[in-house]
């Protein structure tokens, strides 16, 4: 889950179609087509203009800086064309830095020249406004859990969603239609995802589907899957290694010892102390939302008037909101809102860890060794419930404050 727009759900480009296909593609795709895609053609992010010349930060080879004549066709797409048949021609001065371009260059400009024959563009702001419209589809028309199985021949698979009384059971139906993608490893990166056959998902995995989904919400007809395996930890920090960006654990799972590996690309956060201890009492099934036990609309011991404030919808993910302690007999919503806390505390760094320090994590599916992909400290009372909290680490989805998984985007 990134926290560059690539998350915190997801980059949330459209796959679909001819033009997608050259302009938004994943890495490993990338690399894979490089071989056969021919010299005086590629594709890449524009980084500089200056005058008639345009640099581009090709995809596949680098650094690519050439002219742009006149006589140059320069067209502009939308995200998830699936042809150029309504392409816009537009003028060399539209374009700007960050645009994406996919050129092809003149095999007769002079000799020693570099120049474009043809531009075809998906503008930056285009291309945002594809992301938060993907992003707010996937949060009307998504659901997210764990995989409890999945049958290949029937296209059914059965999730678990939501923890404690708001857990409930949902079955995603596909079709030879569905889009299905798996995670690429230690990555919860939409962009990075690939293609996969059903076969490849397993009990036990994330999974994120979007379609439509039936009145009460435990069955859907799915256009598109997402689903990766990842390890659920908690522990307390024993040890810590700066120069290595890693602390070790023991897994209160397992018993086994664990090295954590934290990158830049990791989500981290801390729970405020009020906030840890609301989320244990709802874990433990105490429905006033407090921490103390008083106050049945979700007031601290302290009369406040809510122990969490933030934006975390009302069952809705990316809606603005306030939770408030609403009690747990919430039905649906709960798991949801709970989730959506832990995406809302606040961000904290590798600095900020110490030892004995309380931490759950959703990590790479490592054994001895691991990388973080997102965490949270301060969890101390959450883990006086161990059983409820596994429960919700493992509920943790990518959509939960993504993102999308997530979707961080770039």
């Amino acid at each position: 889950m990134k926290n560059k727009m690539e998350i915190r759900v997801f980059a949330w480009m459209a796959q679909a179609g001819l033009v997608m296909a050259l302009l938004v593609v994943s890495p490993m795709a990338r690399a894979q087509g490089a071989a056969a895609t021919p010299p005086s053609r590629f594709l890449g992010t524009i980084t500089a203009i200056a005058g008639d010349t345009l640099t581009v930060k090709s995809d596949a080879d680098g650094v690519r800086q050439f002219e742009v004549p006149a006589t140059a066709s320069v067209k502009r797409v939308a995200p998830g064309q699936k042809d150029l048949s309504t392409a816009v021609t537009i003028q060399f001065s539209d374009l700007a830095v960050g645009d994406r371009a996919l050129v092809k260059l003149d095999p007769n400009a002079p000799a020693g020249a570099s120049q474009a024959l043809q531009i075809i563009a998906i503008k930056q702001e285009d291309v945002a406004l594809k992301q938060q419209k993907d992003r707010e589809d996937w949060q009307q028309r998504g659901v997210g859990g764990l995989v409890k199985s999945v049958d290949s021949a029937g296209g059914a698979i059965v999730l678990t969603s939501g923890v404690g009384a708001a857990a409930k059971t949902i079955t995603v139906h596909t079709t030879k239609a569905t889009v299905l993608k798996r995670y690429a490893p230690a990555s919860v990166s939409y962009d990075a995802a690939q293609p996969a056959p059903i076969d490849a998902i397993h009990t036990g995995d994330q999974l994120q589907a979007r379609g439509t989904k039936n009145a009460d919400g435990t069955e859907m007809a799915a256009e598109e899957v997402i689903s990766g395996t990842f390890r659920n930890i908690s522990g307390v920090i024993g040890s810590l290694d700066s120069a290595g960006s890693t602390f070790a654990l023991k897994d209160l799972a397992t018993k086994k010892q664990v090295t954590v590996h934290i990158t830049p690309d990791a989500q981290m956060r801390r729970l405020p102390d009020m906030m840890a201890r609301v989320l244990a009492a709802r874990l433990k099934g105490n429905t006033n939302g407090s921490g103390s036990g008083s106050g049945g609309n979700g007031q601290s011991s302290n009369g406040g008037a809510g122990a969490w404030t933030g934006a975390a919808g009302s069952g809705q993910r990316g809606g603005s909101g306030q939770w408030a302690g609403q009690g747990g007999g919430q039905g649906g919503r709960q798991g949801g809102d709970l989730l959506q806390m832990l995406s809302r505390a606040p961000a904290i760094q590798f600095a900020d860890l110490k030892k004995g320090d309380a931490v759950m994590l959703v990590s790479t599916n490592g054994v001895a060794e691991v990388t973080v992909i997102t965490l949270w400290a301060g969890v101390e009372p959450l883990l006086e419930a161990p059983a409820a909290s596994q429960d919700l680490l493992s509920n943790w989805s990518m959509n939960a404050g993504a993102g999308a998984a997530e979707a961080e985007a770039q």
